[in-house]
Parts: structure tokens; sequence; C-alpha cells
């Protein structure tokens, strides 16, 4: 079930960002798709010049980011018991981002320091490109752990 929202190629941009800014997530949406939305809040995020509207998608970012990280707050028991033995995982994430809580708390920090709006342009666009890039690193990660606990 994809909560994101499509629109056909014609609609505007800003269309779809003002539906992805109405979208709500349901209370019974997984981490998957809570990741899913992160990235996309974070993608329109980083193409976004108005004030108000990236006021908006950070506030919806923070919201799904504090969703996600009530849902994996805790290393998941497969990374525990590969840890626990001592075996090496290929992951995305380096071994010392290996929970998911701390990316999730460095992109709300991020988000949170992007919201302000206290800094200068320049020290804004490149931490929103920081978070972005740590947004879909975090997604990748959470997709990369439900696959390795299925296998």
């Amino acid at each position: 079930m994809a909560i994101i929202p499509t629109l056909p190629t014609s609609q505007s941009a800003d269309s779809f960002t003002h539906q992805l800014l109405a979208l709500s997530l349901p209370a019974s949406a997984d981490s998957l798709q809570i990741a899913d939305a992160c990235t996309a809040f974070a993608s329109v995020l980083v193409e976004t010049d108005d004030t108000e509207t990236r006021r908006a998608l950070c506030e919806r970012l923070l919201d799904a980011l504090g969703q996600l990280h009530s849902l994996c707050s805790d290393l998941s028991p497969y990374l525990v018991k590969h840890l626990l033995e001592g075996e090496k995982i290929d992951s995305c994430a380096p071994d010392c981002w290996q929970n998911t809580a701390t990316q999730v708390e460095y992109a709300q920090a991020l988000t949170q320091a992007i919201q302000g709006g206290t800094l200068s342009a320049s020290v804004e666009k490149t931490l929103t490109g920081l978070l972005h890039d740590m947004v879909w690193l975090l997604a990748e990660f959470v997709r990369e752990s439900s696959v390795t606990q299925a296998a």
C-alpha cells in the first residue's frame, strides 16, 4: 500500500507539494511506509525555496521522524544477534550508526536547525542537502533491516 501521493506529470510541483503536505500518515503505517514519507518530505524540501512551505515540510518531516523513532527505537533482533556473534554486517550505514534511533535523532536535529530560520542562506542550503542525504540513508537502512530480518 503506497501512502506517498503520486501525480500525473502534467500537474505542477506546487500541487504535489500541497498534496504531500496534506498527506496523513495512518496510525497503522509501518517503518517502511514512514521512511518513504520521510524521503518524500526531504526531497521536496531540497527543491523548495518558499519559507512557509519549507517550515511546513520541516514540521511534517519532524512528525514522521518522531513516528519512525517510536517504531525503530531499539536495535533489531537480527543486528543484536550478529553483533553478539561478532559477525561483520554489510550495511549502508556505518557501524556507529547501526541503531536506527541515532540516525533518526540526527535527522531530527538537522530538521529543527533548518526549521528555526536563523541560519544563513548558504548554511541552510548545505544543511538541507545533508538532511536529504541523511534521510535517504536512514530509509535505506530501515529497508535493509526489514529485508535482513525477513531472511
